[in-house]
């Protein structure tokens, strides 16, 4: 450790002269061009793994202390974004037993989209495999790899990706957005659980979707089954990150808390969710309508289990993040009121008063878009997204091996002052004025390539139609200008309640 130690200077002052691909992306107006070797995918000179340069590793807990010492695990994406302003575009880390190495520039990310093979890898996701191991649980779309992965993904993806196809669903989403304006009416515009409250207006609208079963969580009287379910998903969310850092078969064999938390959490989500895929199938068998659930079993070759794995990941991704995107978009608009006028400009002049919001009003609405990207740029999500490197690839300076593990940080990239002039601030406008310099690997919030997440056009259009609904009823305004920072808990969630209130209009 001590030679790494010492070899430090000389690594870093190597990347300052090199001529390549780390410090010299050069951004055009539409793609970034790289250096021929990471277009061509080889380089002679290239460095190995171990001088990537990175923050201490210490025997055992290798960044561990480093990123404890600045704020901890529910801190480590800001960490993250401090580390890349210390040692690059790419820099090297191991938490615990876990040893990743990440990626913050487009040219890179770009680069590797364009080296990714047929069955893109994501980070395993051990605490998921564990618990699927253990039930004889399927695997599900974000642990599945290989041709698998392909196949099941393949039957999931006409009724997902198709822009026709989703575009059927706003009659659904409109049915359940119309229920959180009466929901805001009844509490008289200031929700003292605003996140709990979008998790249950999400959590309703990908039932309905994929069920076609309302769970009238909106409601004053609510379901304990659904309320179970929502609290299961956090729980579940919450404890999987220790065990990524930490062996999860100590955990099992153990029996830790953390475990025991964890496995509860999942044998309720997997139970709801059997219970009415079951329902649901059944409904067609019994000769009634082809819905969303029976086409993708009967045409997409799937068994039941393979259904059940697949549908249960859909449901807790279509929850937690589609809850959490639009929570930051509201608090986004409530500290930027200027925004907040010119988007509902836009909203009145395209949808008669009166009229419901449709899909179809949606492609006339570019500020729109541009305010839930830019808020999803500042305010992201998910900070980060992975690869597993299924061959030798290289990127940048360095020849990384098969099995590297590959962070991609688009929180870092997404405020990165080199990227985004006034990062940190939020400004539409930016998506319409400036689109043809912004470069398309420097907004990745839902992945790149292959392993794209496959919800994406669902959770635009829910989150979209829903800011309709809120925005033509309520003006949504700051209770107080303080700071809110974000912890990190499987997603970014606010270190305070949101000082938001939704006045009428």
């Amino acid at each position: 450790m001590r030679a790494h130690l010492q070899r430090a200077p000389q690594i870093l002052e190597l990347l300052k002269k090199k001529t390549v691909g780390l410090q010299h992306c050069k951004p055009t107006s539409s793609v970034c061009v790289l250096d021929s070797k990471d277009a061509a995918g080889s380089a002679p000179c290239a460095h190995s793994l171990d001088s990537i340069p990175g923050p201490t590793n210490w025997p055992l807990f290798g960044s561990l202390i480093e990123v404890i010492r600045n704020g901890g695990l529910k801190r480590q994406h800001e960490t993250l974004i401090h580390f890349h302003k210390k040692f690059g575009k790419i820099f090297r880390m191991k938490l615990g037993s876990f040893e990743s190495v990440h990626i913050g520039s487009p040219c890179l990310l770009e680069a590797l989209y364009r080296k990714e093979g047929s069955y893109p890898e994501r980070l395993e996701i051990k605490p998921w495999k564990a618990y699927r191991d253990m039930r004889d649980e399927a695997y599900g779309l974000l642990i599945l790899e290989g041709r698998d992965w392909q196949r099941v993904r393949s039957a999931f993806q006409q009724k997902l990706m198709k822009p026709t196809e989703v575009m059927k669903l706003d009659g659904k989403i409109n049915e359940v957005a119309a229920d959180l304006i009466k929901r805001i009416g009844k509490v008289n515009g200031k929700m003292d659980a605003l996140y709990f409250e979008l998790n249950k207006w999400s959590f309703e609208t990908i039932c309905y979707v994929i069920y076609d079963k309302r769970f009238g969580l909106l409601q004053d009287s609510v379901s304990k089954e659904g309320m179970d379910f929502i609290t299961a998903v956090k729980t579940m969310m919450s404890t999987f990150g220790t065990m990524m850092v930490t062996p999860v078969e100590l955990h099992k064999t153990l029996n830790t808390k953390t475990w025991k938390d964890h496995t509860e959490a999942w044998d309720r989500i997997f139970s709801t969710a059997k219970h009415y895929i079951d329902k649901n199938l059944q409904k067609q068998s019994n000769g009634e309508a082809d819905d969303f659930l029976s086409d993708i079993f009967h045409n997409g070759n799937l068994t039941k289990k393979e259904l059940y794995a697949a549908t249960t990941e859909l449901q807790v991704g279509g929850v937690e993040t589609t809850a959490n995107s639009m929570l930051w978009v509201i608090f986004n608009l409530s500290r930027n009121p200027c925004a907040q006028g010119k988007l509902l400009k836009e909203i009145q002049d395209v949808v008669p008063a009166g009229q419901t919001p449709r899909a179809e009003h949606i492609k006339s609405m570019p500020y729109l878009k541009a305010c839930l990207k830019e808020s999803m740029r500042v305010s992201p999500s998910v900070p980060f997204t992975s690869r597993t490197l299924d061959k030798d690839t290289v990127l940048g300076d360095y020849t990384l091996p098969k099995g590297t593990v590959l962070m991609l940080n688009s929180q870092a990239i997404g405020v990165s002052e080199e990227y985004f002039d006034n990062g940190r601030q939020f400004r539409p406008e930016r998506w319409l004025e400036e689109k043809s310099s912004i470069n398309p690997f420097a907004h990745v919030p839902f992945g790149v390539g292959k392993r794209m997440c496959i919800g994406r056009r669902l959770a635009e259009l829910q989150i979209q139609l829903g800011l309709c609904w809120i925005l033509r009823d309520y003006k949504i305004v700051a209770t107080d200008l303080e700071p809110v920072d974000s912890l990190h808990s499987g997603t970014l969630v606010p270190s305070r309640e949101l000082p938001v209130a939704f006045v009428p209009r």
